[in-house]
């Protein structure tokens, strides 16, 4: 099987953040999405941002255009949350973002009414049912395909950190988790989900789709949901393991994050390295330490076992990796990485809240206040 990757820029930036639909008054999800899609299917025809559905009917999800930079991507999304406010607001609607809803029921909601959504569920049944799960993904332009396996493998070193960053999902159902992303467990229940197999070299995508779809497994290259994988239409490397951030500007920082790496790594290729990939039994429990445990993780960065605290590693990556951000544009984003570091992430702001006030509703409130003062999509 031949498998075309679409010519894209090398270190453009796509993004990609769900959002749900909630209740202002309750902060229970609301199942709305296909009304407020019809509302703003009037959105200009040459806006580079769209607004789509999702799996289920209680979230929307924005997309940027091609950036050639963190912040014009990040632009394009910023305009698509104002055209979005613009019909929510009236309609009674809140929005917020973060990898799980503190207490919604996964049997309250409703499937999209999509071909590929009820085939999902059929298959997967009651995972698939379980999935009220939301994340963010970033793309990042490739110029040549032999080169996206090496990256995505070298790359994977770095998922604890970006998951960690991201991490938002705390509460499952109206129960506290003691983990920090629960949503990197649930979602990697799904087939073709979860840690991207070890493979060499495009061919070996391409003979692995021929296997996936000759067995009925996939249909295409889109239902390999790996936390990052070859996103051969669009001609990126797309990252696909952070949760749904609850603010665009840590958006903006782990966009950031994952193009700087991507651009670091491809210069290494360039300069006739070979990367470094450390066995997949590393990559498994480093994405288990940082589900449970956040900015908080040890991860493990090398194949010899070397361990370091993520805190203290993305401390130092900012500081080396600081004059490629300035390269591509994407300094100021880069650098509030360190705002995340001092601030805490979301699943732990999330779970002072709980503690401070002893109800999940509030928890949702403050998703929904963070979501609205965001300085960069406030107003």
């Amino acid at each position: 099987m031949t498998i075309l990757f679409a010519e894209s820029a090398r270190s453009t930036v796509g993004i990609e953040w769900e959002i749900m639909l909630a209740d202002p008054m309750t902060g229970d999800l609301v199942d709305r999405a296909p009304q407020l899609l019809t509302a703003l299917e009037e959105q200009s025809a040459d806006a580079r941002h769209t607004v789509t559905g999702e799996l289920l009917t209680n979230t929307i999800e924005v997309t940027s255009g091609v950036g050639e930079t963190v912040a014009q991507a990040v632009g394009d999304i910023a305009a698509a949350i104002a055209e979005v406010r613009a019909a929510t607001e009236p309609a009674g609607i809140a929005l917020l973002s973060a990898g799980s809803h503190p207490f919604a029921q996964w049997y309250d909601q409703r499937v999209t009414d999509k071909t590929r959504y009820h085939t999902l569920i059929e298959r997967t049944q009651w995972w698939g049912r379980n999935m009220m799960i939301w994340g963010i993904h970033v793309h990042v332009g490739v110029e040549d395909k032999r080169k996206v396996i090496p990256l995505i493998n070298a790359l994977s070193t770095y998922l604890p950190h970006l998951q960690a960053l991201s991490a938002s999902s705390p509460f499952w159902a109206g129960e506290r988790t003691g983990y920090a992303s629960n949503r990197a467990l649930v979602f990697q229940q799904l087939p073709t989900a979860g840690l991207p197999w070890p493979l060499r070299t495009w061919e070996d995508f391409e003979s692995y789709l021929d296997d996936m779809q000759r067995t009925d497994v996939t249909a295409d290259a889109t239902e390999v949901r790996w936390d990052i994988r070859p996103a051969p239409r669009w001609g990126t490397i797309e990252v696909r393991a952070c949760d749904g951030m609850s603010t665009l500007h840590e958006l903006a920082a782990v966009a950031a994050l994952v193009q700087v790496l991507v651009e670091q790594l491809s210069r290494q290729l360039d300069d006739g390295h070979t990367l470094e990939v450390l066995p997949p039994w590393f990559h498994r429990e480093n994405k288990w330490r940082a589900a449970r445990y956040g900015l908080d993780a040890t991860a493990i960065i090398a194949a010899d076992g070397t361990q370091r605290p993520v805190r203290q590693h993305l401390d130092a990556l900012v500081s080396e990796l600081a004059p490629i951000a300035d390269d591509l544009g994407c300094g100021t984003e880069f650098a509030s990485i360190r705002t995340i570091l001092q601030d805490g992430a979301s699943y732990a702001r999330q779970l002072a809240v709980a503690d401070a006030s002893g109800d999940l509703r509030a928890v949702v409130q403050h998703l929904i206040d963070e979501f609205r003062s965001d300085r960069l999509i406030s107003g």
